[in-house]
């Protein structure tokens, strides 16, 4: 009896000493895991936010026209996850006269991407700078983003539509909200169906005795002139080419046809 006492003793002892031996082990463990995530953090949120950007990414624009925009952001070889704010950068970038938009983001811990949208010119207008004359690009929003020769009428494989009647125009300058639709109208029709603007030379804008506007147009095969109301849609330019395609028959041709009531009415 008293040597089965003695072995149960034994194996109690040895049982206590391995659990403590599994303790001691699983506190070490611990131990370790905690100096290595507390190290991780330190690096994720303490030192790495800090760190240089590793990749800009940025669309939009050609090689060259994008390096010069992005030196008017303000990011050089030191900006950082903290040290940038997005907002700040997207004003500057938006304010840049051939950016239309331009949309922020970083990405943690050393990830940032800029996307720019481009102006894109809905029709031209003839300036004097400099003693030369020189074309005007005009976006949807009505704003002069930038110059070109005169005779340079296409971009992106369309004609683009010759503005006049618009005075002192000048670089940066932006026309008046009415005349806003009239931009976005033209970069519709442009899209949809070029072919009915390459067939105008030109649009005149004139100004009413007492308020708002009214154009004319000047077909590229008629001396017939159009005047419209300044609401120049796709139906009313192809209602307005139709009408003179019959007018081009007779002997006698009007001078100017008016679908500013909705029907043409026309001056001999």
């Amino acid at each position: 009896m008293s040597e089965y006492y003695y072995s149960a003793g034994e194996e109690a002892i040895a049982e206590k000493k391995s659990s403590g031996k599994i303790e001691k082990g699983l506190k070490r463990l611990l131990i370790i895991a905690g100096v290595i995530f507390a190290a991780q953090f330190v690096w994720l949120f303490g030192i790495s936010p800090f760190i240089p950007f590793t990749t800009i990414v940025v669309h939009g624009f050609d090689e060259s026209t994008r390096r010069q925009i992005i030196s008017l952001s303000g990011i050089d070889e030191n900006s950082s996850f903290f040290s940038t704010n997005v907002r700040a950068m997207q004003d500057s970038l938006s304010a840049h006269i051939l950016v239309e938009s331009a949309v922020v983001t970083k990405r943690f811990p050393d990830k940032l991407s800029i996307f720019l949208t481009p102006r894109e010119a809905a029709a031209v207008t003839l300036a004097t700078i400099d003693s030369k004359q020189v074309l005007l690009f005009i976006d949807k929003q009505g704003v002069f983003f930038k110059t070109g020769e005169a005779g340079t009428f296409i971009q992106n494989d369309i004609e683009l539509p010759v503005i006049s009647g618009i005075e002192n125009p000048v670089l940066n300058m932006q026309l008046p909200a009415a005349l806003v639709p009239l931009m976005e109208n033209l970069s519709d029709i442009a899209a949809s169906s070029p072919e009915l603007l390459s067939a105008i030379s030109e649009i005149r804008i004139e100004r009413k005795a007492w308020e708002g506007y009214e154009l004319v147009l000047f077909p590229v095969h008629s001396s017939i002139r159009v005047r419209v109301e300044n609401n120049l849609t796709e139906d009313v330019l192809r209602y307005a080419l139709l009408i003179l395609n019959v007018f081009e028959s007779e002997m006698q041709k009007p001078y100017e046809i008016d679908f500013r009531s909705g029907m043409g009415s026309y001056k001999l």
